[in-house]
C-alpha cells in the first residue's frame, strides 16, 4: 500500500494569484488569436494616472472625443450626480464608441429620460474600480443596480466586452476610465 505525502493546504487568498495566472497563461481558447503578454499586462498594470484638478464632468468636458457622452449626462441631468462627493468610477465611451451604436437605437435611448438614465449609469460605479487589477473577472455592481465584469486578458483591460485605456483619470471626486464600445445594461 502506498502512503501519500501530505500536501500543505493553502487558503483561498494564497491560491488565488497562483489559479489566476495559470488560467491567464495556459487557459486560451483557440478563438483567442492574441496569446496573453505578461509584460504588457505589467505596463498597463503599473501605468500612472493622470491627474485632473476638477470633478468627473469637468475632466468629461475638457475631452473632446468624449463630447457624446457629455451631452448624453447632460440630457439625463446627471450632472450633479457625477460632480457630487465619491469615489465613483466612471466607465467613459469615447464619440467612436457611441458612433457604433445603430443611430435608431441611439436615438430611442437619447429621448428616453428613463432609459437614458439606466443606460448611462450602467456605466458608474461607487468606489474605486480598475480594470487593470485582476486577472480573474471580477464583479462591481453599478449605479444602475446590474454589476459589471472587469478583467485583464489577452485583449488587455476590460469592462464586459469592452477594452478600456491603460491610462485613467484622476479626479478630484473619482477616476474615468475610456472604453471602446458603450454598455448596454440587461433591460427586463
Amino acid at each position: 500500500m502506498f502512503k501519500f505525502a501530505r500536501l500543505p493546504r493553502l487558503s483561498l487568498r494564497q491560491l488565488t494569484p497562483v489559479a489566476a495566472i495559470a488560467s491567464a497563461l495556459f487557459a486560451l481558447t483557440p478563438a483567442q488569436a492574441t496569446p496573453f503578454n505578461l509584460s504588457a499586462y505589467l505596463s498597463c498594470r503599473h501605468t500612472q494616472l493622470t491627474e485632473f484638478p476638477g470633478t468627473i464632468v469637468d475632466a468629461a468636458m475638457a475631452t473632446p472625443q468624449l463630447s457624446t457622452l457629455v451631452s448624453l449626462v447632460v440630457a439625463a441631468d446627471l450632472t450633479g450626480a457625477l460632480s457630487g462627493k465619491g469615489p465613483l468610477t466612471v466607465f467613459a465611451p469615447t464619440n467612436d464608441a457611441f458612433a457604433q451604436v445603430p443611430g435608431p437605437l441611439l436615438d430611442l435611448i437619447g429621448s428616453d429620460p428613463k432609459l437614458l438614465t439606466k443606460v448611462l449609469t450602467y456605466h458608474v460605479t461607487s468606489g474605486t474600480a480598475d480594470p487593470r487589477r485582476s486577472l480573474i473577472p471580477t464583479q462591481v455592481p453599478t449605479l444602475q443596480g446590474q454589476s459589471l465584469f472587469l478583467t485583464y486578458d489577452a485583449d488587455g483591460a476590460s469592462v464586459n466586452q469592452s477594452v478600456a485605456s491603460c491610462k485613467g483619470v484622476k479626479t478630484t471626486n473619482g477616476t474615468v476610465w475610456l472604453i471602446d464600445s458603450v454598455l448596454l445594461p440587461q433591460f427586463k
